[in-house]
């Protein structure tokens, strides 16, 4: 990911192997990390059980919070893939009944939102 794009907001696709050795310790037995993404200095992970938030707080970013969310509170998501002009493209994730999604990242032209779209369907749509 580019630092340009990072100064944005916009996430890049983090690979397995760096995703399990960071945030390993945060899995329960049996689940596996699908797919993750860095934005800045936080992070979100899809497993085969729920979506991982990391955030990352402060100055120094020593203290972090982690959120889970369980695949069967998602009630609907959406994305929205980069246009011409746009160069970002959006997930927006809505938590049980709220009117407002309550998860909103977007993705560099580097990820294939397809992907992640295929994850969450696969998850969700049980």
């Amino acid at each position: 990911m580019g630092i340009f794009s990072a100064i944005l907001g916009n996430a890049g696709t983090v690979s397995q192997e760096d995703l399990q050795k960071d945030y390993g310790k945060l899995l329960i037995e049996g689940e596996q990390i699908e797919l993750g993404f860095k934005l800045i200095r936080d992070t979100f992970i899809f497993t085969t059980k729920r979506l991982i938030l990391v955030d990352k707080q402060g100055l120094t970013g020593n203290k972090i919070e982690y959120k889970s969310v369980s695949y069967k509170s998602i009630s609907r998501f959406s994305i929205e893939t980069a246009g011409t002009f746009d160069l970002d493209a959006e997930l927006k994730i809505w938590v049980s009944s709220e009117q407002m999604p309550s998860i909103k990242k977007q993705f560099n032209k580097s990820v294939n939102v397809y992907d992640v779209h295929n994850v969450l369907a696969a998850h969700v749509l049980k």
